[in-house]
């Protein structure tokens, strides 16, 4: 997961691809605000996870930038954790739900509804701690997933690692080949950069909700989704 920008540079991965990324002043500068004040707000645990002192807060393991790892905040998390469980309980039976590249709607899912069934495709292995609900999963290699998975999610919610057209578009090929056929649920975290890719590739609007991390990232980033949520996440913006 090198070989594209850090979804932080906010610059355009497709021009000179054969440069190694590199983290602007500005991202570096919010890089050490983040962790300075990480350092006063979690403390270690003996496994090296990081425990959050708020008790409304969630355990999560810290965050590593060089896999382009940004957690996002409480407020967002829980908001998309509710919407994703209101769809679960809307439907008559229930529905499996992928999370990728997204560990932290995960763990605030399982807060949620821990008997949710959900699955985390993830590349980063300290994440196995969640034993069979881990899948390790390269984007490079978008299809290269146990076959048990074809089409066996109708709730997928994806963060793609990187902000290029090519992370984009291979997230894609493994939403096709995740979700089931019929009627699925898709929402996709990622920059507001990626919105007319987001609506070629998989068909998706964005909503009036704005994500947010807690790194306070300079990128403004975007929730779409495939189906109309209504009065939930703001709905869909109307398009100029």
């Amino acid at each position: 997961m090198d070989d594209v920008i850090d979804r932080n540079t906010g610059a355009d991965a497709d021009a000179g691809d054969d440069d190694t990324p590199m983290l602007s002043s500005h991202t570096l500068a919010a890089l050490k605000e983040f962790l300075s004040e990480q350092n006063g707000l979690l403390v270690a645990n003996n496994d090296g996870a990081t425990v959050a002192e708020d008790e409304k807060e969630v355990s999560l393991v810290t965050e590593d930038w060089r896999l382009s790892q940004f957690w996002y905040d409480r407020e967002t998390a829980e908001a998309v954790a509710r919407e994703v469980h209101a769809l679960y309980t809307s439907m008559d039976s229930p529905p499996s739900v992928a999370c990728i590249a997204c560990p932290t709607l995960y763990v605030y899912l399982k807060k949620l509804h821990h008997d949710l069934p959900v699955q985390l495709l993830e590349y980063d292995n300290r994440f196995k701690q969640y034993g069979n609900e881990f899948t390790f999963y390269d984007y490079n290699q978008p299809l290269d997933l146990p076959s048990s998975m074809k089409h066996a999610f109708r709730i997928i919610i994806a963060d793609p690692p990187y902000l290029s057209k090519e992370c984009l578009e291979k997230v894609s090929e493994t939403i096709g080949f995740l979700k089931q056929p019929g009627e699925s649920y898709l929402l996709l975290l990622t920059g507001a950069v990626q919105h007319e890719r987001a609506s070629e590739l998989l068909g998706l609007h964005p909503c009036g909700f704005r994500p947010q991390h807690s790194s306070k990232l300079g990128n403004e980033f975007r929730l779409f989704t495939n189906y109309d949520p209504g009065l939930r996440l703001g709905g869909w913006e109307q398009e100029q």
